[in-house]
């Protein structure tokens, strides 16, 4: 059974712990500058060296490092909560210190957690914890700018902490985005290749089948006809119509087997035989004739080894229009032309001299399957009736170079 491959390890780690890396960097750095170590000749103005004087301000960043470090425990699980209490913290933090002013640096984690928030969760909660973390730089800059709650002369802080708090969004925006864009292009590349899959099943079950049906109906009737005045050829009739019958019931059975070997355990199953290719289109050609339906098959040039999916879709292209040619043609005989003089493609030509009908009316997906095989060779396909009388399948299917 495969495992499934583990993340890196820096996608292993929760954002939530960046967030708190980031919380606990910007606490500890006013701590050991202006308190911790000795006096100094710079005084800050945002961290006054008697913020942390009192017990009751020790305790109230106390209080503020546990809100903010919760809300970072939450940011994955519940990301509107998380930034809830991220600008609580961050509040509570400020009142320890005696701040009037929102300084850009004790405002970080808050911006971090808001461009981590956009870029994993929905539009909805994006826009959500955006209104939490403007709302709260809004209600720190109201009361000073318009009411003149503890106004000074310098310019204030929060329409730049604003700024940066935007582009974190934009950032996170993108991010969230470019990731909705890949799983939308994941989910339709997984689509196409269901359908595609589909199809190919589709082909080859029809192929395999409806030949082998078509050649089990005409031997059957010739049975039928001939049961009583010629045993002999009523058994070998009956002989054909098993070996037939055998050689679908191997087709399936390796079709079925290619399919459960995508299974992550699939069962003991014999060894697949290869799929047919050109080799197999005297033997192809035996069988129908033996079944009623004369086919004269006329190679050009020598047979050579050819990539596994042009060989088997020249063959199925052959298979089909010969089962077409038993099924609708109402004809006693068809010729099969093998062209393989070209070193860099192959030619396949189908003539019959019936009714002039590739299929009959209202189907239609024999020469579907036949133009979808050579549109995934990028080759060239045309079915038609003939001016003279009856049908025509032509197929050029291009060889690779190098290919011998």
């Amino acid at each position: 059974m495969s495992a499934t491959p583990r993340l890196p390890l820096l996608k292993r780690i929760p954002l939530g712990f960046w967030t708190a890396v980031t919380w606990c960097a910007v606490t500890a750095y006013p701590l050991v500058s202006y308190v911790l170590m000795p006096p100094r000749r710079e005084i800050s103005y945002s961290y006054p060296r008697h913020g942390m004087d009192g017990p009751a301000a020790q305790l109230l960043l106390l209080l503020a490092t546990a809100l903010a470090l919760a809300g970072c425990a939450l940011l994955s699980r519940r990301p509107p909560a998380a930034m809830a209490l991220l600008v609580v913290g961050t509040g509570a933090s400020m009142a320890a210190w005696h701040q009037t002013e929102t300084v850009p640096m004790v405002y970080l984690p808050v911006t971090a957690a808001l461009g981590f928030i956009t870029a994993r969760n929905s539009r909805r909660t994006s826009l959500i914890a955006s209104a939490l973390a403007f709302g709260a730089l809004f209600a720190l800059w109201f009361p000073r700018e318009l009411l003149g709650f503890g106004r000074d002369d310098g310019t204030a802080s929060e329409p730049y902490i604003a700024l940066v708090a935007a582009v974190a969004w934009l950032v996170g925006n993108s991010v969230h985005q470019a990731r909705v864009y890949a799983e939308n292009l994941r989910s339709q590349a997984a689509a196409q290749a269901v359908i595609a899959e589909r199809l190919r099943i589709a082909r080859e079950l029809h192929d395999m089948v409806a030949h082998s049906i078509g050649v089990i109906a005409l031997q059957a009737g010739a049975a039928r006809r001939v049961i009583d005045t010629q045993p002999a050829g009523a058994r070998e009739a009956l002989t054909a119509i098993e070996s037939t019958g055998r050689e679908t019931l191997s087709g399936l059975r390796r079709m079925l087997g290619a399919l459960r070997a995508a299974e992550p355990e699939p069962e003991p199953e014999p060894e697949p035989e290869p799929a047919p290719g050109l080799a197999a289109v005297d033997r192809l050609a035996e069988a129908t004739t033996a079944a009623g339906v004369r086919v004269d098959v006329r190679w050009l040039g020598e047979l050579r080894s050819l990539p596994p999916e042009i060989d088997m879709s020249a063959y199925r292209i052959i298979q089909e229009a010969v089962t077409n040619v038993v099924r609708h043609a109402s004809t006693a005989s068809c010729k099969v032309s093998v062209d393989c003089r070209a070193a860099d493609e192959l030619s396949i030509e189908v003539i019959d001299g019936g009714r002039g009908h590739g299929s009959a009316p209202g189907s239609g997906y024999g020469l579907l399957g036949m133009s979808e095989r050579v549109g995934l060779l990028h080759g060239e396909f045309s079915a038609a009736p003939r001016p003279d009388g009856g049908f025509r399948v032509a197929a050029r299917l291009p060889v690779p170079a190098g290919v011998r």
